[in-house]
């Protein structure tokens, strides 16, 4: 009953709407500052792997295996992916534009920093992220998706009658 109020109701997706704005607010900014300001992972990879050592780790040691062997050799390219995939989710969140690839991609990248030991307001947004998520196509109804799903939803229906025709033909 719930799930369904998430994915139909008008009001609720108006509330999801701020929401996902509040959360596209947080990852814009987060992300145009690392743009700016010369981000490099390679201290913040190092520093996850420390914090898998002693008596109590915050880090996972599966993690922190990753870290070391895939993450910090290839921290330019972690540095790109992560100010980068902060933007451009920030974007579309705050436009409603492919909202649940968004906020999908929004929450690998809270929980990949929250593996890494950092709380901060990752729980939060993974939470906020979550009813993104579960509302599915309600999310971004009062955004860009409003027009670009049903748009590609056409499209996709054009091809699969172009096939089906073809098929026929061969037949």
């Amino acid at each position: 009953m719930f799930l369904e109020l998430l994915r139909t109701n008008r009001y609720v997706a108006g509330f999801l709407a701020i929401i996902r704005i509040y959360l596209g607010y947080h990852w814009i900014t987060s992300g145009w500052g690392k743009i700016t300001g010369g981000f490099d992972a390679s201290g913040y990879l190092q520093g996850a792997v420390a914090k898998a050592g002693g008596d109590h780790p915050a880090v996972q040691g599966w993690w922190a295996a990753f870290l070391e062997n895939v993450a910090i050799p290839g921290a330019n390219v972690f540095s790109f992916l992560v100010m980068w995939g902060e933007f451009l989710v920030g974007i579309a969140l705050i436009l409603g534009i492919f909202t649940n690839f968004a906020a999908l991609m929004g929450i690998v990248m809270n929980f990949a920093f929250v593996f890494s030991g950092t709380v901060s307001s990752n729980p939060q947004m993974i939470l906020l992220t979550a009813f993104l998520l579960a509302a599915g196509f309600n999310a971004g109804r009062f955004g860009l998706d409003r027009f670009v799903i049903p748009f590609i939803r056409r499209v996709i229906e054009k091809r699969r009658g172009q096939m089906k025709q073809v098929t026929a033909e061969i037949h």
